[in-house]
C-alpha cells in the first residue's frame, strides 16, 4: 500500500511539548485492576475486522488486560491523525500503519517508546521467527521503534509473453541484459517501451520507494542510503541506477507520459508490482496470468553485482507503542504483540485477509503456509525476497530527502537535462545541506 504525502507536520518542539506533559507512570488500571489499552487499526475495514479478532480471543486468555480497537483517524492523513492526537494528549498506547519514515520523525519527538526496552521483545523476536528481518530495522541509535506485521518486497513485473515476441526468451537479471532485451523489443514492436511509468518525471518523495530504491538497493547489495544525519550512499550504485535510465532513454524505450494501463494494455513490458495488485487484476485483467503473460522478478543488477539474494526495498509498515502510555499499558501492549505473533496461524490469517506478506524469516518455509502459497503462487517470490528486503530511510526529514533524489536526479536524467554523474552531485549537495540544516 503505497503511503500517501502527509500534509500535515507538527513540530517537533509542539509534539515535545506535548508529551511533556503526558503521564508515563500512572494508573492506568481500573478498580478492578484491568488495564485497558487503545490500539488503532489502519483506516482499512479488513485490518479493523482482523484486530477486533485478535482483540477479543486475546482478552479471553488474560482477563486483567482490555484491548479497545478502533480505526486510526485520518484528518488530512492518517500521520496528520497521529501527530494531532499526540498534540491534544489522547494518543493511543499502540497503533500499526506506521513505516519507519514517519517512526523517525516521531522517534525524533520522543514520542514513541523503543520496543527493545519493554520487557518480552526480544521473545517476541523469536517467537515470529523474525530476528534476521527485524535487523534492517534498526534505527541510527540503535533502538527498535516499530514492529514490522507486513514486509512487501517490491518486486518487477516482466511481460514475458511480448518479450517472447520480441525474441527475449529469459526474463533480464542485468543492466545488460536488460538493454538488450530494449534493442530487441525496439525492432519488434517500434511503439512498445520497456518501462511506461509517468512517476518517473514526478519529484514525489513516496515515488521513489517504487522506482529508484528498488534498483539503488539492489545495485549496492542493500547499503543504506542515510545513516543517522550522514549521507553514506553508495556512489557507484547510486551513479549506475541512473546511467540505466539514462541508457534506456537513449534508446526510447522510457515513456513518462501518461497512458491508460500500459503494463496490462502491454505498451510497457516492465513495472513495479506489489502484492495487492493480483486481486485487481483477477477482476479486471482476467488475462494476466502468472508464469503465462506475466512473470515476477527482483530488480536488475550491474553487470558486476551478484544475480543471487539480490536486495530490494521493502512496503512495510507495523506497529509502535506510544511514550504517553503508562508503564502498566506498554507490558500489556508488549503482552499482546507476543499472543497475535507467538502462533504462526494468525500470521496466516492476516496473509488470507490482507495478502499482505508477514514480516517473517519462515514465511517461504514455514509449514503453516505452505497450502495458501499453493493456491495463490504469485505471492511466494514475495515471501522469498522478504529476508533481503530494505525497508525506508530512517531520517525525520525522509520527505524532503526523497524529494532532491526526483528532483536532482531522476527526473533531470529522465528528461536528459543532465548526466547521471551531475544529476547524483547535485542530488548529494542537496540532500547533505538538508541534513545539516
Amino acid at each position: 500500500m503505497k503511503m500517501k504525502k502527509s500534509s500535515l507536520f507538527l513540530s517537533t518542539s509542539i509534539l515535545a511539548a506535548a508529551l511533556a506533559g503526558c503521564s508515563t507512570g500512572g494508573d492506568s488500571g481500573s478498580e478492578d485492576g484491568t488495564t485497558t489499552i487503545e490500539f488503532w487499526a489502519a483506516p482499512n475495514p479488513t485490518q479493523q475486522v482482523y484486530w477486533e479478532e485478535m482483540a477479543e480471543a486475546f482478552e479471553k486468555e488474560n482477563e486483567d488486560i482490555k484491548v479497545e480497537v478502533s480505526p486510526m483517524k485520518e484528518s488530512p492523513t492518517s500521520e496528520a491523525g497521529i501527530q494531532t492526537a499526540i498534540a491534544g494528549k489522547s494518543a493511543p498506547t499502540m497503533s500499526e500503519n506506521i513505516n519507519r519514515g514517519f517512526a523517525a520523525q516521531l522517534a525524533e519527538s520522543k514520542a514513541l517508546v523503543p520496543l527493545n526496552e519493554i520487557e518480552g521483545f526480544e521473545e517476541l523476536l523469536q517467537n515470529r521467527s523474525m530476528e534476521e528481518t527485524i535487523k534492517t530495522w534498526k534505527f541510527a541509535d540503535d533502538n527498535q521503534y516499530v514492529m514490522p506485521i507486513y514486509s512487501n518486497p517490491m518486486l518487477f513485473g516482466w511481460r514475458i509473453d511480448v518479450l517472447k515476441e520480441a525474441g527475449v526468451e529469459e526474463v533480464p537479471k542485468t543492466y545488460s541484459e536488460m538493454l538488450e532485451a530494449a534493442d530487441k523489443l525496439k525492432v519488434k514492436f517500434p511503439d512498445k517501451y520497456i518501462w511506461a511509468k509517468p512517476d518517473l518525471a514526478d519529484p514525489t518523495a513516496w515515488k521513489r520507494w517504487f522506482d529508484f530504491f528498488m534498483l539503488y538497493d539492489a545495485a549496492s547489495g542493500g547499503n543504506n542510503f542515510i545513516e543517522g544525519d550522514q549521507f553514506v550512499a553508495d556512489d557507484a550504485a547510486g551513479v549506475g541506477v541512473l546511467q540505466l535510465l539514462a541508457d534506456l532513454r537513449e534508446r526510447d524505450v522510457l515513456l513518462t507520459k501518461q497512458a491508460t494501463d500500459p503494463f496490462e494494455s502491454g505498451l510497457g513490458v516492465f513495472t513495479d508490482i506489489g502484492p495487492w495488485t493480483f486481486s485487481y487484476w483477477e477482476e479486471k485483467f482476467p488475462e494476466m496470468v502468472y508464469g503465462e503473460t506475466f512473470d515476477l522478478a527482483l530488480p536488475p543488477v550491474p553487470d558486476d553485482v551478484s544475480t543471487e539474494n539480490v536486495n530490494t526495498f521493502a512496503d512495510t509498515k507495523g506497529i509502535v507503542v506510544y511514550a504517553s502510555a503508562t508503564e502498566e499499558e506498554r507490558a500489556a501492549a508488549m503482552e499482546f504483540m507476543n499472543f497475535v505473533y507467538s502462533d504462526p496461524e494468525n500470521d496466516l490469517t492476516w496473509l488470507e485477509t490482507t495478502k499482505l506478506p508477514p514480516a517473517r524469516d519462515d514465511l517461504s518455509s514455514n509449514e503453516a503456509f505452505t497450502a495458501f502459497f499453493e493456491e495463490n503462487p504469485e505471492l511466494k517470490p514475495y515471501a522469498d525476497a522478504i529476508p533481503n528486503a530494505i525497508p525506508s530511510i530512517d531520517n525525520a526529514k525522509y520527505n524532503e530527502l526523497q524529494t532532491h533524489i526526483g528532483s536532482m536526479a531522476v527526473n533531470p536524467v529522465v528528461e536528459g537535462t543532465t548526466s547521471p554523474e551531475d544529476g547524483w552531485e547535485e542530488m548529494k549537495r542537496a540532500i547533505e545541506e538538508e541534513l545539516n540544516k
